[in-house]
């Protein structure tokens, strides 16, 4: 009897752990090019993950995330902008229109991925991770729309979140990556 109490009690407790150990950089993901990156390659570097639209009422924050990413890229700090189409169809072009709109528009050089969904039932892992405090252990953080940003540390932890409505040039941000 003991056994049929153990084992369903050990099973549990890898599954905890196992969940428990992943965090940001576990995640692999495609480049808006199309080629594959690990995200385990920004370890120690602070990341601001920012899901973002070409047609949004906040699209000119490109402009602004840009400013911060030039200013502290030298200081293990880099921004990665996931496109997504989850409001409004603000994001209705392929990855490549999406590319040449960023770099003509807004002269973005941080890493931009392919398109993906930032929420419903085909939401990409690694936002299901950052919005769920079950996988990322800190706090649930539904997206709310374009341009919402979340702060992860040097280790690949969640930190905090801003709404799509807070800068990227926020106090809040600048302080966390001066930190």
């Amino acid at each position: 009897m003991k056994k049929f109490i153990l084992i369903p009690l050990l099973l549990f407790y890898t599954m905890l752990t196992v969940n428990a150990q992943q965090n940001f950089f576990s995640f692999k993901t495609t480049t808006i090019d199309g080629k594959p990156f690990d995200l385990a390659s920004l370890k120690g570097k602070k990341v601001l993950v920012v899901n973002t639209a070409s047609k949004c009422g906040f699209t000119p924050q490109y402009k602004e995330l840009q400013a911060l990413y030039e200013k502290y890229q030298h200081r293990n700090f880099v921004i990665i902008g996931f496109p997504a189409n989850n409001f409004l169809s603000q994001e209705p072009g392929s990855n490549q229109e999406i590319k040449q709109f960023c770099e003509k528009n807004y002269g973005v050089t941080f890493p931009m991925m392919s398109k993906i969904s930032v929420k419903g039932k085909d939401q990409d892992p690694i936002y299901a991770w950052l919005t769920q405090k079950s996988q990322n252990g800190k706090t649930d953080a539904e997206v709310s729309w374009n341009f919402q940003k979340f702060m992860i540390d040097g280790n690949g932890n969640l930190v905090d979140y801003l709404s799509p409505r807070e800068s990227p040039m926020s106090d809040k941000v600048i302080k966390w990556i001066e930190k």
